[in-house]
């Protein structure tokens, strides 16, 4: 018993000591464990005192379960002093009520919500552990029996929620791999060269691109970086057609122009995919000002101050001239502007279109919807005419197909009906530009989906496609299907373009790697949440918009991969709203998880090649995820080529799929035809849906003695069934009420008892929206 009571005593000794040491080197602001390594400032401009300002979003730190292993030293706790009573958890609820303990951990990076978190997983360890560590147990039972102070717990409560909260212990680390305030020093290739920047500033059609290209064309290696595919597909044709080999790069393809498969000196690529070590004599980024693109001005940004050139040829707005000076500004690099007017001008017309029988040939109708395109084809085939469709799901080589057919003037072809897809990329021949609505959908920096009227710089980017220099249309002209729209159209047009104020960002695979060094047990997601949430960047830059890439994380959670593969996968860009896509890119990933090569035989059982052609509109919908589901194998093959082994075979199909989806959009109308007819049957459903036309208000009919009201979505007549479905204008039902009143008129009394029989025989009501049976 004296034994026992010996090292009892010298036990309470120790553990006095420790808590008292514990306590004055939290309330000193330090820690008791050795120092972990530290990262160096990434510029000796950011000072430790002014570094790390920005307050922690603790609403992403997601709590750890502390597993209730036994402890090393048993039930020493117990035989030295004796079982914890209930009183423990009255000692527990007053610490946490204690204004000084909530003070001292919030120094210590506990805030309101983590100190609660952390308080209730201590408590129920405390209280359902079978056997705590010896010092907490002495301690507790010190203070149960009045032998100790409520705030010698302290200590033990931190460790606590550095257990829970492992990101607590190296909080300062994080913040600083998470700084991105100097981001031209990720670049150490670039900086060690003196880069010549030229930018060429013009609107669109003024020929700031064709200078830029024709000096890429005569330096000795050159990268042009472009904003899409059918770009880069652009230079490269050209490149090559002059006589200067160049080899195409994208996310999904590679093409060398040498037979050996050797590197040329001039490569065309999406900007995404240029590197940032190779060294050339020239480089172009065009679109420059997509650099403030939410998702996907990182891409810019890292080709503006990471490009290893002797020259940048900057193409773009004004707008972005003096973002691009004062940028390169801080890289010690000057910027030479070379300005430009547009070569053909355009004009504003004083009159809206109205109705769709005023089209005329060279004439495009924007819609910011494919709904809406459907709908407005299919009624341009009502009368006659024939039209092209280009929208941005469309592969590219049906939306070369379409712009060839618009183009062709051998063709009866010559209207078209396309989103803002036109907007860059495709060279094409227009008189017109009608936009059908001013309203686009958009998603903010903040991921948050917005329905806004759309900006100067993207009504002048649609506009500027109407009298391109190289058209048979030596003047162009804008105006809106809406009479309601024009003057909104026209202010804002009037209007300066917002200048450009910032640059895009994203985190690296080796910074989300280092974060995962630090805290291993949290999902990818979480990761890139709580590096955005610390991430620092001056008012030049803002991290931009990741919550494709974290549902893609999400998505893949529970699937067993590694870090780096990981972030592969969720980089892919794939369409997250076609559900076919995301089944598919969960299968790919699954499937690489298990160390099985993709074959183009498990792909052709995948999407169940061959595939027919479409039979209307939901087929075509489906055929065009098809073909995104082909252009991610091929994008995942180009980063881990063992596992998807046939890229070339894939792509063989994927071409003829292309095909087969340009027959289906060469026969759109009848598609929608088709998904009509199934819309109406009350056995077959579809997804696609066919909205009416937005026109302006119908004015009274002549002989219409009493204000009509328009036909509820309830109504059974033909004439509301018609407009609901889009297949029926309210301006051309009008036409219809007048010719038949005319028509009444000159057949005498005869014909309207007549018709009054039939009206009354078919219990229509006696309005002028029931028309009679048209002939077909």
């Amino acid at each position: 018993m004296s034994v026992h009571r010996c090292v009892y005593l010298l036990s309470r000794s120790h553990i006095r000591y420790r808590v008292c040491a514990s306590t004055a080197a939290v309330a000193n602001n330090t820690t008791l464990h050795p120092t972990r390594r530290t990262f160096e400032n990434v510029s000796s401009r950011h000072s430790s005192s002014n570094s790390f300002s920005r307050p922690l979003d603790t609403s992403l730190f997601v709590p750890l379960t502390v597993k209730s292993d036994e402890v090393a030293d048993g039930v020493v706790g117990e035989e030295l002093t004796q079982p914890l009573d209930k009183s423990k958890d009255r000692v527990l609820n007053r610490f946490y009520k204690r204004k000084e303990m909530q003070k001292l951990a919030a120094d210590q990076g506990l805030d309101a919500r983590l100190f609660h978190q952390v308080f209730v997983s201590f408590r129920k360890y405390v209280l359902e552990m079978n056997s705590l560590n010896a010092d907490l147990h002495i301690i507790l039972s010190d203070i149960c029996c009045g032998a100790g102070h409520i705030d010698d717990i302290f200590p033990y409560f931190m460790r606590h929620a550095k257990q829970i909260f492992p990101m607590l212990d190296c909080i300062d680390d994080l913040r600083k791999i998470s700084d991105l305030r100097v981001p031209a020093n990720w670049y150490p290739e670039a900086r060690a060269i003196q880069r010549k920047i030229v930018f060429h500033a013009g609107p669109t059609n003024s020929g700031k691109t064709y200078h830029a290209i024709q000096r890429f064309l005569a330096a000795k290696s050159g990268v042009y970086c472009g904003p899409l595919k059918l770009l880069a597909h652009e230079i490269y044709e050209k490149s090559n057609d002059a006589g200067v080999p160049c080899d195409l790069v994208t996310g999904e393809e590679r093409i060398f122009v040498n037979p050996e498969g050797r590197p040329s000196g001039h490569i065309a690529s999406t900007i995404e995919m240029c590197s940032v070590t190779t060294p050339y004599e020239v480089a172009v980024i065009d679109e420059i000002q997509m650099i403030k693109d939410p998702a996907r001005g990182w891409a810019w940004t890292r080709a503006l101050l990471g490009l290893c050139v002797e020259e940048i040829h900057v193409c773009g707005e004004a707008a972005a001239v003096d973002f691009v000076t004062e940028l390169m500004y801080t890289t010690g690099e000057e910027v030479e502007v070379h300005n430009y007017k547009r070569l053909t001008p355009f004009s504003v017309s004083n009159h809206a279109v109205e109705l769709l029988d005023n089209l005329k040939p060279g004439d495009c109708i924007v819609c910011f919807s494919k709904n809406d395109i459907y709908s407005i084809s299919r009624q341009i085939e009502v009368r006659g005419l024939e039209c092209a469709v280009i929208y941005g799901s469309l592969p590219p080589g049906t939306k070369l197909a379409q712009a060839k057919k618009f183009n062709d003037p051998d063709d009866p072809c010559k209207i078209l009906v396309a989103t803002d897809a036109i907007g860059m990329g495709l060279n094409l021949s227009i008189r017109r530009i009608i936009f059908n609505s001013l309203v686009k959908p958009s998603v903010n920096e903040k991921g948050e989906r917005e329905l806004d009227t759309i900006s100067t710089s993207q009504a002048l980017q649609i506009a500027g496609r109407a009298g391109r220099f190289s058209s048979v249309f030596k003047e162009g002209e804008v105006t809106t299907m809406q009479r309601d729209d024009l003057p909104v159209l026209k202010e804002i047009l009037g209007k300066p373009v917002d200048p450009i104020e910032t640059a895009g960002l994203h985190p690296t695979a080796e910074q989300i790697e280092m974060f995962a060094y630090h805290l291993p047990q949290a999902t990818l997601s979480n990761l890139i949440d709580i590096f955005v949430s610390l991430a620092q960047v001056d008012g030049l830059y803002f991290v931009c918009n990741i919550d494709d890439f974290k549902f893609l994380a999400d998505m893949i959670q529970h699937i067993p991969l590694n870090l780096r593969s990981r972030y592969v996968f969720c980089t892919a860009p794939i369409n997250k709203k076609q559900a076919f896509v995301c089944t598919s890119f969960l299968k790919f990933a699954r499937q690489f998880s298990r160390d099985e090569p993709l074959t183009f035989n498990w792909v052709c059982r995948h999407v169940n090649w061959p595939l027919a052609p479409p039979k209307n509109l939901k087929d075509l919908v489906h055929l065009e995820a098809v073909h995104d589901v082909l252009d991610l194998y091929l994008w995942l093959s180009y980063r881990f080529m063992d596992m998807f082994p046939d890229a070339n075979l894939v792509r063989d199909i994927q071409k003829e799929l292309d095909g087969i989806i340009q027959v289906g959009v060469h026969n759109i109308t009848r598609l929608i035809r088709a998904t009509e007819d199934q819309s109406a049957s009350p056995a077959t459903t579809t997804s696609v849906r066919l909205p009416v036309l937005d026109t302006p208000s119908l004015r009274r009919g002549r002989g219409s003695k009493n204000q009509r009201k328009e036909p509820r979505a309830t109504d059974s007549s033909l004439s509301s069934r018609l407009l609901r479905d889009g297949l029926l204008t309210k301006e051309l039902l009008q036409q219809l009420q007048r010719e038949w009143v005319r028509e009444q008129s000159q057949n005498g009394d005869d014909s309207n008892s007549a018709n009054k029989g039939k009206r009354k025989k078919n219990k229509e009501p006696d309005s002028a929206y029931c028309m009679p049976q048209l002939r077909s």
